[in-house]
């Protein structure tokens, strides 16, 4: 094959690599990316957006099998519902094609040439990527490796026949009677909530002593108390030992010692992720590491000139939009332009039932850095659009400095409160104080209207709590 030069090679298709290269594209550099997959890469097609799918196909579910029973309030009735989970995934696929094919657009729309294979890097200069036609040789002046992450697989529990990742969760054909749950982060518990709402008996083993341990207790308490109304076990301070000799269960030492059998017709396993490192040939170019991941500095420039990483295989958050961020910095400083990082706040989301979202300082945190904190939190108890939604549930929380008022962080949790994160980010990325948020006129009816009553609150003068 014909050897190819270009400026910028972006080796990886994900949320940070496709954005590079768009951007990048945009910019006028000539630009090549490379991808072994589907564009879009772990989000786009066994991540985010499929999750999120099957979360919703469940809340609708359990929303009608909740009507037929007779119980719900708003006076609807309905026939008993099945669930064609096949049909559901196949569903979910369709909205990951659209998503494929548009990704694939917008790259011939900016210019940016896609190779399909596989690459190693030869040096710092030059990869081979193994096509379906051959070994295709790339030269370019600057590199992005932006390869991602994959789930960790535990040597006593490899994947394979009843124990699956979250990949193959996304893609069951049907619905497993009897699921284990290893890891009570949030990806454990984001799918074994939607296949307990979907009829599913759900058991989640936790070594650590809660479930969602990167949040606080009273954040999460919503979260632990839904999980015991869909009648899912949790095991805290429990450890997952193997499978059983059928294949039939999971062998768990629980807290107190003793040996456990957990019934299941698939284990999943969702013990974190760690970056994909493995197989590039990044043993050929001279790469500072922090730990596992690849150290970068506060332009995403690793300690090889010419060469950038961004996402998911340079740490934590190891967050889709975090990777986006990156690589739209990245394409812009090789385009020329002063950029660096300097992100105040990353919002994050768990999108189990309520939803938890995070942005900037938890309030310990805050009091750390500030010695002392004004916190004002406001529960959808009393907002009305809450109620119209049965998501009375949850509330929003502002942390700020007490001498200034400047807003530090930012949680919420309750019903769609994803949609909320916006706002959030907003605020602490503008360097927003109590006043700014309690002095914004909040569209009424509307979840966001806790938001400003939070921040009354912290101000000594919340409405209508």
């Amino acid at each position: 094959m014909k050897e190819i030069s270009c400026k910028l090679l972006v080796i990886g298709a994900g949320p940070g690599g496709y954005v590079c290269a768009i951007r990048a594209g945009q910019l006028g550099v000539d630009t090549v990316i490379v991808e072994a997959g589907k564009p879009g890469g772990t989000c786009l097609n066994v991540g985010c957006i499929p999750s999120k799918a099957l979360i919703h196909a469940a809340e609708e579910f359990e929303k009608i099998a909740h009507m037929a029973g007779g119980k719900d309030a708003l006076g609807i009735k309905v026939a008993a519902p099945t669930l064609d989970l096949a049909r559901t995934v196949a569903w979910k696929d369709g909205i990951v094609s659209r998503l494929n094919i548009g990704v694939a657009g917008l790259l011939k729309k900016a210019r940016v040439k896609t190779v399909q294979g596989w690459a190693t890097f030869r040096d710092g200069k030059t990869v081979e990527v193994e096509t379906e036609t051959g070994t295709q040789v790339i030269r370019a002046e600057t590199v992005v490796i932006a390869t991602g992450s994959e789930p960790v697989e535990l040597p006593f529990l490899p994947f394979g026949g009843p124990v699956i990742s979250s990949t193959e969760a996304l893609a069951l054909g049907e619905l497993p009677k009897k699921l284990a749950v290893v890891g009570g982060g949030y990806i454990g518990l984001e799918l074994g909530m939607a296949f307990a709402r979907m009829g599913s008996k759900v058991t989640v083993v936790e070594a650590l002593p809660w479930v969602l341990a990167q949040y606080d207790a009273e954040l999460t308490r919503p979260v632990l108390k839904r999980l015991g109304e869909l009648g899912i076990e949790v095991m805290t301070g429990a450890k997952a030992r193997g499978l059983s000799t059928k294949g039939d269960a999971l062998l768990v030492e629980t807290a107190d010692g003793k040996n456990a059998k957990i019934a299941a017709d698939k284990i999943l396993v969702t013990v974190g992720r760690k970056p994909q490192t493995a197989g590039w040939g990044l043993e050929q170019i001279d790469l500072d590491m922090a730990g596992k991941f690849i150290r970068i500095d506060d332009q995403c420039r690793s300690s090889m000139r010419g060469i950038f990483a961004i996402g998911d295989v340079t740490g934590e958050p190891m967050l889709a939009h975090r990777a986006m961020a990156q690589g739209e910095m990245v394409a812009e400083i090789v385009a020329g332009h002063k950029r660096s990082w300097d992100k105040r706040a990353i919002p994050a989301i768990c999108f189990t039932d309520p939803e938890l979202v995070t942005a900037g300082m938890s309030p310990e945190e805050a009091k750390a850095l500030a010695g002392e904190a004004k916190i004002g939190q406001f529960p959808f108890a009393a907002n009305g659009r809450a109620m119209t939604k049965q998501g009375e549930d949850g509330f929003v929380r502002v942390v700020a400095r007490a001498d200034n008022h400047l807003v530090l962080g930012i949680q919420a949790v309750g019903r769609g409160v994803s949609e909320l994160s916006a706002a959030f980010g907003l605020a602490l990325e503008m360097g927003a104080r109590l006043e700014d948020i309690a002095g914004t006129i909040h569209a009424h009816p509307t979840q966001g209207e806790g938001f400003q009553e939070a921040a009354l609150k912290a101000l000594g003068h919340a409405l209508h709590v």
